[in-house]
């Protein structure tokens, strides 16, 4: 058993070739061994989001607080709240972050495959968020 105490790992920022706006990243949690389970908790502040990426595996994202919005290559623009539980199907192109007066914050947990958790692509634009 381990036990990450809350405040005993340093927050992070987001980069700024993967984010857009103010985002920070903290992470609680990682498997290890043989373990692919990793999480985050990130929060966007108002206009911030992620750039395009895909999951080997899919991503699981639990709303805490804030508003925001995600969306998947292809699909409408769907506004996410606290509470809500949204899947990305592995390889599913999409983003997400804040709405643009709103901050959001969620949990982020996805697999790696053959040690791979994410693949960034380009940054969502300013036309394609506001859509």
């Amino acid at each position: 058993m381990d036990i990450a105490r809350n405040g005993s790992q340093p927050s992070a920022s987001g980069p700024a070739e993967y984010f857009t706006g103010a985002v920070r990243i903290d992470s609680p949690f990682k498997g290890s061994g043989l373990a692919r389970v990793g999480g985050a908790i990130v929060t966007f502040e108002p206009g911030a989001r992620t750039a395009w990426h895909t999951h080997p595996l899919g991503q699981t994202l639990i709303i805490t607080s804030g508003c925001g919005w995600a969306q998947r290559e292809r699909g409408p623009v769907e506004q996410i709240r606290p509470g809500d539980v949204v899947w990305f199907e592995p390889g599913e192109k999409h983003w997400h972050g804040a709405m643009p007066t709103t901050a959001m914050t969620h949990i982020a947990i996805a697999e790696a495959l053959d040690g791979k958790v994410v693949d960034w692509m380009e940054k969502v634009t300013d036309e394609q968020y506001r859509a």
